[in-house]
């Protein structure tokens, strides 16, 4: 039987985003509203999750499709907390099972991120800095910054559609 490779570094040469890592403890629906009232988008939940491959780990995405600028802006939790139970080791064990609690993230590379805001197409870098300082603004942000793409290892988690 053939195998088929599929090589993203082709994709990733031709597509134009912008990433911005934001770092915040805001739940993900709050966040979204802030930026929609901040920089007047329109940013809604898509109706599904993004699972990664290991099929534990969900991330909420927020989708707003500018069909003004044709761009698409997602805004995509980086970080996922999993409670996992686990059966003692010994059958006299007081507690019965245990709980713990497992946290993986769409951008290893990015621990400290709590959310993407990636941007399709090519925008001006006044553009970009325009919305980045807006997102500083908000006072729940603790702080946010531009991700290079380059430097991305985990580059195939950022396809959503």
């Amino acid at each position: 039987m053939a195998n088929k490779k599929l090589v993203l570094d082709d994709f990733f040469d031709d597509e134009e985003f912008t990433l911005i890592g934001i770092h915040s403890s805001l739940e993900d629906f709050r966040l979204a509203y802030l930026i929609n009232k901040h920089l007047q988008s329109h940013l809604y939940r898509k109706p599904y999750d993004i699972k990664s491959d290991n099929l534990a780990a969900h991330y909420s995405i927020f989708e707003w499709e500018d069909q003004e600028q044709l761009r698409v802006w997602n805004l995509v939790s980086n970080t996922c907390k999993v409670e996992i139970q686990q059966q003692p080791d010994t059958r006299d064990s007081l507690f019965g099972t245990s709980k713990t609690t497992k946290t993986y993230h769409l951008l290893p590379e990015f621990k400290r991120v709590n959310y993407v805001l990636k941007i399709e197409s090519e925008l001006p870098e006044q553009a970009q800095k325009l919305i980045l300082n807006t997102i500083q603004d908000i006072k729940q942000v603790v702080m946010a910054h531009f991700i290079d793409a380059d430097l991305l290892k985990s580059k195939e988690n950022l396809i959503f559609n």
